[in-house]
């Protein structure tokens, strides 16, 4: 396999795999539809930061690590879903709260990007992304497939893992304009709580699957 051959089939593969819906999409769109744009693109970026740090580690060998220590392994694991279950059930029950009265400045959307800006987004994405060892292991697994022989393997697979982030990134940038054009669809108050409550419960499913799946 020849360099070229190896980018565009890879490029197929994950390609595959960004379309396909999952916990990130689920955050981007809730994030992009409550109105916080800002804080939509954190979460797309910090996504595509722990996207990196995996693919330098698994691509410097570093996550033989988690393929061979169990203990390892499972602190990880048991980290991310802790982390999945309260996030989700912080957003179930967020959604249940009293929503601002029409005048509260709590309610304006310039005071809700202050409180839920780039950096609190960025901070979500990255850390959904980094304590799920099953990516670490995707990506320990898939990588020395698309190296070609003689390729190193730390720089080619860093070229691999930043063509999966700009793939990964361009379906957010799609993901965010459209949850921009059926955000006044979604603006009021019981569609807000709704869609809390089936992203929050979304996120707690992939924190017990991720405790308890194989």
């Amino acid at each position: 396999m020849d360099n070229a051959t190896a980018l565009w089939s890879f490029a197929l593969l994950v390609g595959l795999l960004t379309l396909t819906p999952g916990l990130d999409t689920a955050l981007i769109l809730r994030t992009a539809v409550l109105g916080r744009r800002r804080r939509a693109w954190g979460v797309v970026l910090g996504i595509q930061t722990g996207t990196l740090a995996w693919g330098v580690l698994a691509s410097a060998g570093a996550t033989a690590v988690l393929t061979a220590s169990h203990l390892a392994y499972e602190i990880l694991r048991w980290a991310g879903a802790a982390y999945l279950l309260w996030m989700g059930g912080r957003m179930i029950r967020d959604s249940w709260r009293r929503e601002p009265a029409p005048g509260d400045p709590a309610a304006e959307p310039a005071d809700a990007d202050a409180r839920d800006g780039f950096t609190a987004g960025w901070r979500r994405g990255a850390l959904t992304n980094l304590l799920n060892p099953k990516v670490g292991v995707f990506y320990m697994a898939l990588l020395p497939q698309f190296i070609p022989p003689g390729a190193s393997h730390l720089a080619f697979g860093t070229l691999l893992t930043c063509e999966h982030i700009l793939l990964g990134t361009l379906w957010s940038a799609v993901l965010v304009g459209f949850a921009r054009v059926v955000r006044r669809w979604l603006a009021g108050p019981t569609a807000k709580r709704v869609l809390d409550r089936v992203t929050g419960g979304v996120v707690a499913l992939f924190g017990l699957r991720l405790a308890f799946g194989d």
